[in-house]
C-alpha cells in the first residue's frame, strides 16, 4: 500500500527547496507570504541580520474580506506602503511553497502596483 504524504508536508518540502536558493539581504530583503485558510500574512525580512523589517496581515490590518482575494490585495498594498516608509524599494519574493495563483498572486500583484519591485 502506498502511503500518502500530507499536503502541508509537501508544501514545506517545496518551501525548504525554495529557501535553499533564496536569501534576503539588507539591500534586497525577502517578502515572505503565509496563507492560512482564513487569513494571509506578509513579512519583509532581512535574513542576514535575522530581522523582520515590515509586516502586514489580513488578521490585524484588514478586517473586511480578510480571507479572500480582495483581502490579499489589501495586504499587498499595505505591505508596499509600509516598505516605502522604511525606504525599501526592491525585494525578493518568497511564495513559501504555495502555488503562484489566487491569493498569493493577488498579494504580489498589489505590492507591485503599489511600487514594490521584484
Amino acid at each position: 500500500m502506498i502511503k500518502k504524504t500530507p499536503r502541508n508536508q509537501l508544501r514545506l518540502n517545496r518551501h525548504q527547496r525554495i529557501r535553499s536558493k533564496l536569501h534576503g539581504t539588507p539591500e534586497r530583503p525577502r517578502l515572505s507570504v503565509f496563507r492560512s485558510n482564513t487569513n494571509i500574512y506578509a513579512q519583509i525580512i532581512d535574513d542576514v541580520n535575522g530581522v523582520t523589517l515590515v509586516s502586514a496581515s489580513s488578521l490585524k490590518d484588514v478586517k473586511k474580506g480578510a480571507g479572500n482575494v480582495e483581502g490579499a490585495k489589501a495586504v499587498g498594498k499595505l505591505i508596499a506602503e509600509r516598505a516605502k516608509d522604511k525606504k525599501i524599494t526592491t525585494v525578493v519574493f518568497d511564495r513559501s511553497g504555495y502555488l503562484y495563483h489566487g491569493r498569493v498572486k493577488a498579494l504580489a500583484d498589489a505590492a507591485r502596483e503599489s511600487g514594490l519591485e521584484f
